[in-house]
């Protein structure tokens, strides 16, 4: 029997997971808990309290186990990305971003003005993405934005990914400016053609390298051989594999402060050929102003609810009172249809000279078979089937997943520790989600929820 430990360092909260491998599935055995420890100068004290809290419950852990690491404790990386058009190079290059460790702090489109080059030296990146044209496609403008970013004098790495007709001369650039520069496969190779994962995969190495400088960080870079993997980015390879077992697939994460929404799925051939703009297959939002604790308030003024915003006084970061677990609940659900809303694709009218026809502009979620939910609101208190069972209403304006889409509730906290192990494991890691979709059914906690729940008062 192969014994593991997954470590998650938080920005508040670091978990530590224990599993084992049996017969070729990983089987859950302990979790523990404890406060991330950045204020101390040294997360692995916050490390050493949740294995502490996990050994309570399980005991001992084998001196002969496989650790694997991630965290979000240091932030993301900030980043900025300067494509060619908005909508498709830097469009491209900023979902490549997402989930890969990367924190876009500036996107710019077309020649580089001063006032943009002004905007990136404030900004200080620790890593600036260069992308722009289709392959053996536009030249001047890509190679004249390389020209005013190496003059800039930063030290941030540089990452490619754009018209490789032009690589050689691009290493050029930046190696008389003596900066480094990484390359990545074009993110937009032809029209409507949209290849983000090379590009994660390079953000996800520089973020590996970053990290370790946060206070603690390169203590726990020496347990694992695998590297730190940003928290994002396994819960969205957690995702993709499920997908790949079992069927596209959409995860909620409500935090206190942001509402994270992953999907894996290419939608559906209905909607397909209305699309304006190609959609990656695993996509990731982040909505920084939905949150059930930080950003309370600003789901209550986005909601304008007069009744709500007089609850507030019951706000809790871990809701102990019944009121307290209604309001959250509350918040709650009105994060999962916010976020839900701004993931999914939005369809309207188009009017041209031969009449009105339908388009779609976003990710198509018709062809979701699951939703699930993870993370501590919805997993924590009670009634996150029902919030999530009301985004499922098919297409109107959004293209929302179907009413008979399953919803599965990650109860014990572990996805993104699965997705972790994901770095080595994939195919064990699709086991175990076939076993846990498998117990679900048979404790009869997926079946599909077609009433709506009531909007909590």
């Amino acid at each position: 029997m192969t014994h593991f430990l997954t470590l998650e360092v938080g920005s508040t909260i670091t978990k530590a997971n224990a599993f084992t491998l049996e017969a070729g599935c990983f089987v859950h055995r302990a979790q523990g808990f404890a406060p991330t420890s950045i204020a101390a100068g040294d997360v692995g004290m916050g490390v050493e309290q949740a294995i502490a809290d996990l050994e309570a419950t399980f005991g001992s852990l084998p001196a002969e186990r496989e650790t694997f690491v991630n965290s979000s404790a240091a932030g993301g990386l900030r980043m900025t990305v300067h494509g060619l058009t908005y909508n498709m190079t830097a469009r491209a290059a900023r979902e490549a971003a997402l989930g890969a460790g990367a924190i876009i702090k500036q996107v710019t489109a077309g020649a580089l003005s001063p006032y943009d080059l002004d905007e990136t030296r404030e900004i200080r990146p620790n890593i600036i993405l260069l992308a722009g044209g289709v392959d053996y496609g536009e030249k001047t403008i890509v190679l004249q934005n390389a020209e005013k970013l190496a003059t800039l004098g930063l030290s941030a790495p540089v990452v490619y990914a754009g018209n490789i007709a032009i690589r050689k001369h691009i290493q050029q650039i930046f190696a008389a400016a003596g900066i480094e520069l990484l390359l990545a496969d074009n993110v937009f190779p032809d029209v409507d053609v949209l290849n983000v994962e090379p590009l994660r995969r390079v953000i996800h190495e520089v973020f590996n390298k970053h990290i370790i400088h946060a206070p603690g960080m390169a203590r726990l870079g020496q347990l694992t051989h695998w590297g730190i993997l940003p928290t994002p980015g396994a819960v969205l390879r957690g995702a993709e594999l499920f997908a790949e077992a079992l069927g596209d697939c959409l995860v909620f994460d409500v935090g206190g402060a942001t509402t994270d929404v992953h999907s894996v799925t290419d939608g559906s051939s209905e909607w397909a050929p209305r699309l304006t703009e190609p959609e990656p297959r695993a996509k990731r939002t982040v909505e920084g102003d939905l949150g059930v604790y930080v950003n309370a308030h600003n789901i209550v003024e986005l909601q304008n609810d007069p009744e709500w915003e007089a609850r507030l006084a019951d706000l809790e970061a871990i809701p102990s009172t019944e009121r307290a677990k209604e309001l959250t609940r509350w918040l709650c659900a009105q994060a999962v249809e916010l976020g839900a809303r701004r993931h999914a694709g939005v369809v309207s009218d188009l009017y041209t000279p031969t009449g009105k026809r339908q388009i779609v502009k976003g990710k198509d979620l018709t062809a979701v078979k699951w939703v699930i939910g993870t993370g501590g609101a919805l997993t924590r208190v009670e009634g996150g089937e029902a919030i999530l069972s009301r985004i499922r209403t098919g297409p109107g304006k959004y293209l929302l997943p179907q009413p008979e889409a399953r919803l599965l509730m990650d109860r014990d906290y572990r996805f993104s520790a699965l997705g972790t192990l994901a770095q080595a494991y994939p195919e064990e890691v699709k086991t175990t989600f076939r076993n846990w979709v498998m117990h679900e059914l048979a404790e009869g906690r997926s079946q599909p929820l077609l009433q709506h729940a009531p909007r909590a008062r």
